[in-house]
């Protein structure tokens, strides 16, 4: 990755600039400001989400020719890491009370897309790690990263033919949200189910989204230009009729209805309608029929951008909780002091860091193309769990001020129990890697 382009180095560098602009698909190549006129959060009393930074501990011993740690990254990725938590704390910050209770999003952009096409063209790792460094101040902006690079822009980097390329990433990565379509109510985990149909008009030769039986739920649907559409072109081939198509919201695409959710209430889910919606046989994604393949593939590896939403949210909470438990006096002493909080403190992060382990292990895999599913199952399915636990341990830390809304430690809390819902709930991951790991002995 360090030789592939200078650009990339610049761009990173570009977004700890003091205007603090960010489009993450394009990170310095192009800026999506986050315009909001919304009221900053009060102010925390005690807490703080810094943490302690692991490139400043000193090693004791002598460097040896091994292969490197799940540690080790480029500089590409580490000013990457730098750029995101800075813009995270100076820019996310402050908005994220307001969008929590406006339930309503201030728009910010992606990452892996190619220099020809606007991008910044850096790796995976380094779009997992953006999607923690977010998720450790805001999981909602965080998930709306995760779906616009691992979802979005993968299906057409990896999928898309020369001119669906050209025609839909540079504006994904510079000023255009995108929403990977592919959740019904009625489908669910089921995703092969859905009922959302397309038929082929041969008159005009365009392919035509008519016969909408159910409405989407999707993810960043609000705030989208542009839906990857998941539809059966003919149901009576099952899953093998799902077709990929690329749609703009100017074709007729509309919002039926905004979901009310528990946590991650700035990230849109939205009920969408594609009634008589006509789609140029042009804007086929991969091949007719081939749908339900790429809607695999992408899904794996979108689990490792959850499991990263999850340890960035872990770490986010850990980190508040336990600089106010140190600050915090009680008999004569830091709550954090007491042995029974500080055996606490020190199981989590051990579990925080497992999770982190297991992600980054994932990322790594799928970037050298060896196999990865089981891993990113493990992973989605460790970190959505460790989530829930660190959030709901960080609320009981801070005693009583850890419920009030003022700090936000709840919001955490609210926002961890996604983690074991979407892109495959813990009961699908639990399946897939038992059937992965039968294959090592049967």
């Amino acid at each position: 990755m360090l030789s592939r382009s200078r650009q990339s180095l610049k761009a990173a560098r570009a977004l700890t600039a003091s205007r603090v602009a960010v489009a993450l698909p394009a990170i310095g190549t192009r800026s999506a400001r986050i315009a909001s006129t919304s009221t900053p959060a009060p102010a925390a009393r005690l807490f703080s989400s810094s943490a302690i930074r692991r490139d400043q501990e000193e090693s004791t011993r002598p460097e040896i020719d091994t292969p490197p740690s799940l540690y080790t990254f480029t500089e590409e990725e580490e000013m990457l890491r730098e750029s995101v938590r800075k813009f995270a704390q100076e820019v996310v910050g402050p908005r994220v009370y307001a969008m929590d209770e406006a339930e309503e999003m201030d728009k910010l952009m992606g990452i892996e897309t190619a220099a020809e096409h606007e991008g910044s063209e850096m790796s995976f790792m380094a779009a997992i790690i953006a999607v923690e460094e977010l998720a450790k101040v805001d999981p909602s902006i965080s998930v709306m990263c995760d779906v616009h690079n691992t979802l979005v822009n993968s299906t057409l980097r990896l999928y898309g033919n020369d001119d669906v390329k050209a025609r839909f990433l540079p504006r994904l990565a510079t000023n255009t949200l995108g929403s990977f379509c592919l959740s019904e109510p009625a489908s669910g985990s089921d995703a092969f189910a859905l009922q959302t149909t397309a038929k082929l008009d041969e008159r005009v030769e365009r392919h035509a989204d008519h016969n909408l039986v159910a409405p989407r739920w999707i993810t960043n649907s609000a705030e989208a230009g542009i839906f990857l559409v998941f539809a059966n072109v003919d149901p009576s081939k099952g899953y093998k009729g799902i077709t990929c198509f690329a749609l703009d919201k100017e074709m007729g695409v509309t919002i039926a209805k905004k979901e009310k959710k528990l946590g991650i209430k700035a990230s849109s889910t939205c009920l969408l309608s594609f009634d008589d919606v006509k789609v140029p046989k042009e804007n086929v994604v991969g091949e007719v029929g081939k749908g339900y393949k790429i809607a695999i593939d992408i899904l794996n590896e979108g689990r490792i951008g959850i499991a990263a939403q999850m340890i960035g949210l872990a770490q986010g909470a850990f980190d508040k909780s336990v600089s106010y438990a140190y600050q915090r006096k009680q008999f004569g002493k830091a709550v954090g002091d007491n042995q029974g909080m500080a055996f606490q403190f020190a199981d989590v992060l051990t579990e925080i860091e497992a999770a982190r382990l297991l992600t980054y292990n994932a990322a790594r895999l799928k970037e050298q193309g060896k196999p990865f599913v089981r891993e990113a199952a493990m992973a989605k399915y460790y970190a959505s769990n460790v989530a829930q636990r660190a959030s709901g341990m960080a609320i009981e830390w801070a005693g009583g001020v850890g419920f009030t809304r003022e700090v936000g430690l709840e919001k955490y809390w609210r926002d961890s129990k996604i983690g074991a819902i979407y892109e495959g709930t813990s009961n699908i991951q639990l399946e897939t890697i038992a059937k992965l790991l039968k294959k090592d002995y049967v």
